[in-house]
């Protein structure tokens, strides 16, 4: 205690800055888990009242924190008009952001791609950031938002160990309104997005951007539904290395 006495004014206001920073996300996490613990709850009694036996939804994404965007598993055996309604009802949920089905075979293909030599770790690792957060454009517009700034830097610094990959970066919209101007802007996005990258440092011709507009909604969701606005990432192939002349030792 006589320590911080001693300590000068603009020092103390320094730290108690950060006591007041910290309590203030120790409290935001009690909170954000208090918010997903009733959003649970209130998705259990909808998948119930649609008949969803053997369907839970995982509100915690691949990294471990909460996130409210939950995975729907099981119900395997059920008829896929009970699998829609369920995935409406629990997306009907307020507070939810919108579900997606797990796949069982895709996941396990890409287990198995995780665990051969290649970059496909970085699609994973972006995947996991992406769980829990979304890039967010301005309304209408391929306008990136300043507080998605934070998450273009974290998928850069993903993608970076993977550079000699060839990243495609896709676009995506709900089938609310015009289609074409739904795939004008998918294709925006998805070229904003690219360029975001290429400004943090990852190189434009390793980049492939394209919109698909509302033709390929999430599985499990109506194509109206607005969590189908998104951008995905998807490491699909591997450049080869040529070595020139100035590359080989001893070449002449």
């Amino acid at each position: 205690m006589n320590v911080l006495l001693s300590l000068p004014p603009a020092v103390k206001i320094a730290i108690g800055a950060l006591l007041v920073v910290a309590v203030a996300l120790f409290a935001a996490y009690r909170n954000d888990d208090a918010i997903v613990a009733k959003l649970q709850a209130e998705a259990d009694k909808a998948i119930a009242a649609e008949g969803g036996k053997g369907i839970r939804a995982d509100f915690t994404g691949r990294n471990g924190w909460t996130t409210r965007h939950p995975t729907l598993h099981g119900g395997d055996d059920l008829d896929d008009g009970v699998r829609s309604r369920v995935a409406r009802a629990v997306a009907a949920v307020p507070g939810v952001g919108g579900v997606h089905w797990a796949n069982r075979k895709a996941r396990a293909a890409a287990q198995e791609a995780a665990n051969e030599p290649g970059p496909f770790h970085c699609q994973r690792d972006v995947e996991s950031l992406l769980d829990v957060r979304v890039i967010r454009f301005a309304q209408s517009s391929a306008a990136i938002e300043e507080g998605s700034e934070l998450l273009l830097d974290e998928v850069a610094e993903a993608l970076k160990p993977c550079r000699g990959s060839i990243i495609a970066v896709s676009g995506h919209s709900d089938a609310v309104g015009n289609a074409a101007v739904n795939l004008r802007l998918s294709r925006e996005r998805a070229d904003a997005v690219r360029d975001a990258l290429v400004a943090r440092g990852l190189p434009r011709d390793s980049l492939r951007s394209e919109g698909y507009g509302s033709a390929r909604p999430v599985e499990g969701l109506e194509p109206e539904d607005p969590a189908n606005r998104r951008i995905e990432f998807s490491v699909i192939s591997i450049m080869p290395q040529v070595p020139t002349p100035v590359d080989t030792p001893d070449a002449g």
